[in-house]
């Protein structure tokens, strides 16, 4: 029997997330490429920039899965607070890292790399740096910890920059099937049995509404590719069998 694959947890660290100002794209990208690695994304949380709350949701998190990222609150300013928070959650002194430092002396000008830019360069000791090929100023992992940006363009080149070094699995995929005007209720006791059958893989139903009319989709998730091939036949002859036409895939936007 093959081990379980890895498990992760994302948290989103932004008081401007929580407040609705910015839109929080990082999650779908973390998601799709964890998904890719072998890595099962379990849980995600949006917190606050509050170091109290930081502290204590990295270490609810890394004791429960495997790899725990974050994203936001590593820039320069005075409430990118995670590196000093995550540095509180393992109980490591915050100091200068000397590679980050002399990368970020070198980077700026002269007399340019002031204390708020040095804030970047302050990390929990430890930390192993994670390169950031956009903006220089990088992340960090310690621990099962993976430090990233909120920018989501810096955020991704940091996660890739960093994917060679995770633990991982088989890749978790995923098919789906939909059909238009068929209502979600009508298909739970089929659907029910259809989970039964493929205890190995997570089978769900998601209603959606278009301007071109609505209906449900069927997606069938696991490690287990002919299983998950299975199931959506299975899936396709259930909306059949309700007089309804099976449409291979995810519904157009």
């Amino acid at each position: 029997m093959s081990a379980p694959n890895p498990t992760a947890a994302i948290v989103v660290i932004g008081n401007e997330i929580l407040s609705g100002r910015t839109q929080d794209v990082n999650v779908r990208y973390l998601a799709k490429r964890l998904a890719e690695l072998g890595i099962a994304l379990r849980e995600v949380r949006m917190i606050p920039d509050e170091r109290e709350v930081i502290a204590d949701t990295v270490n609810a998190l890394r004791a429960a899965y495997d790899h725990v990222f974050t994203t936001g609150g590593i820039g320069p300013t005075h409430d990118d607070i995670t590196s000093e928070s995550v540095a509180a959650a393992f109980g490591v002194p915050w100091e200068p890292h000397p590679e980050a430092w002399a990368l970020l002396s070198r980077h700026y000008p002269p007399g340019e790399f002031n204390a708020a830019r040095q804030r970047m360069a302050t990390m929990p000791r430890g930390a192993e740096l994670i390169p950031n090929p956009i903006s220089v100023a990088p992340g960090f992992s310690i621990g099962n910890v993976h430090v990233l940006a909120g920018v989501p363009r810096i955020m991704q080149a940091m996660f890739e920059a960093l994917a060679p070094r995770l633990d991982r699995g088989p890749p978790i995929l995923q098919r789906a099937v939909h059909a238009r005007g068929l209502l979600e209720g009508r298909l739970a006791a089929g659907l029910e049995e259809i989970q039964r059958r493929y205890p190995m893989l997570e089978i769900g139903s998601y209603p959606y509404y278009r301007e071109s009319g609505s209906g449900v989709a069927i997606v069938a998730k696991g490690t287990d590719t002919e299983a998950i091939e299975a199931a959506v036949r299975d899936a396709a002859a259930l909306i059949e069998s309700l007089g309804a036409e099976p449409v291979a895939g995810e519904p157009a936007l």
